[in-house]
């Protein structure tokens, strides 16, 4: 399982890069794996805000259909179009081409509850072993 040290996550699966008060996110390696091959996401308009912990994206896979939650609150700023031409990068690079979307961070306190690397590996690790 893939889990980079230089991310955030979330026990939703998502994951969070923070630079200069912009969040790039997306789904982790686990949340992929769990869907199976992504055939379609529906990303938010450029400019809507959203609220931390509130579905806003839908990622649909052979298997189902997910939301994807705001990882942190703020205004989006970016969306991948390439994701929404081409949904298997999700599965092919989550942590690269497969990002989603990027945040103008309006609350920079939420990322205080935002998981380390340590801490979503043994949430990983607990899910597995259910």
């Amino acid at each position: 399982m893939n889990i980079p040290e230089n991310l955030k996550y979330t026990e939703e699966h998502e994951w969070v890069k923070i630079e200069d008060g912009t969040a790039v996110m997306g789904i982790t390696d686990f949340a992929q794996k769990m869907l199976t091959d992504v055939v379609f996401v529906e990303l938010p308009e450029v400019g809507k805000q959203v609220e931390k912990g509130k579905p806003f994206i839908v990622v649909e896979s052979v298997k189902s259909v997910s939301d994807v939650f705001a990882v942190l609150s703020g205004e989006v700023m970016e969306v991948n179009e390439t994701v929404a031409d081409d949904p298997a990068l999700v599965n092919q690079d989550p942590y690269g081409k497969g990002w989603l979307v990027k945040i103008k961070i309006s609350s920079v306190g939420e990322t205080d509850s935002l998981l380390t690397h340590d801490a979503y590996l043994k949430l990983c690790e607990g899910e597995e072993n259910k």
